[in-house]
């Protein structure tokens, strides 16, 4: 089966926010750079994705100049870079185009934040008909609210229970030396 690497905002835009000092994996880029290079040597195709708020007067408005990778991720030549301003990589990108037309039947999602943009990526990809791979130990988040406010889940637990909810439904969970002994 073709597969492809998705690469989900694996962005500086993170590291200017002040939660970046909680955030799950802070060593992000060196967790995703064999997956990358896997991907590559074994010649699946590797798509990179940088979420983008223009307008918004934040580091995700590509006007901060903070929308980039992070350093230590760089696209090799004809590996595209999108921009999408949806949660998931597929609403507002070509990216299921992309797909189509490499005849890629699986992906393996890791990036940055595991319950909001790499999961709902996952959900939109499974709907779509692919294999999913969500690559868990690639992924980051920081801790979250309750919706009452009273409580502060920790990103740990964020992580398990996007896993949980992910598995045998949307996705195999798998982590990095999984998707590399393949």
């Amino acid at each position: 089966m073709n597969r492809a690497l998705l690469v989900i905002d694996v962005q500086q835009s993170f590291r200017e926010l002040p939660s970046w000092a909680q955030v799950s994996a802070p060593d992000i880029a060196e967790r995703i750079k064999p997956l990358v290079e896997h991907a590559r040597a074994v010649g699946h195709k590797v798509v990179w994705v940088l979420h983008s708020e223009p307008g918004s007067d934040t580091p995700f408005d590509p006007a901060s100049g903070h929308v980039h990778l992070l350093p230590g991720l760089e696209p090799a030549d004809g590996e595209p870079v999108l921009h999408k301003t949806s949660h998931n990589a597929f609403t507002t990108t070509n990216l299921g185009q992309l797909l189509t037309q490499w005849g890629i039947g699986g992906v393996d999602v890791a990036g940055i934040r595991t319950e909001q943009c790499v999961e709902t990526t996952a959900r939109l990809a499974s709907d779509l008909g692919h294999d999913v791979r969500f690559v868990v130990d690639a992924t980051a988040t920081h801790p979250l609210r309750t919706a009452d406010g009273t409580r502060e889940i920790p990103a740990d637990e964020v992580i398990e229970r996007t896993a949980a909810a992910l598995h045998g439904r949307f996705a195999s969970v798998v982590t990095v030396a999984e998707v590399l002994a393949t």
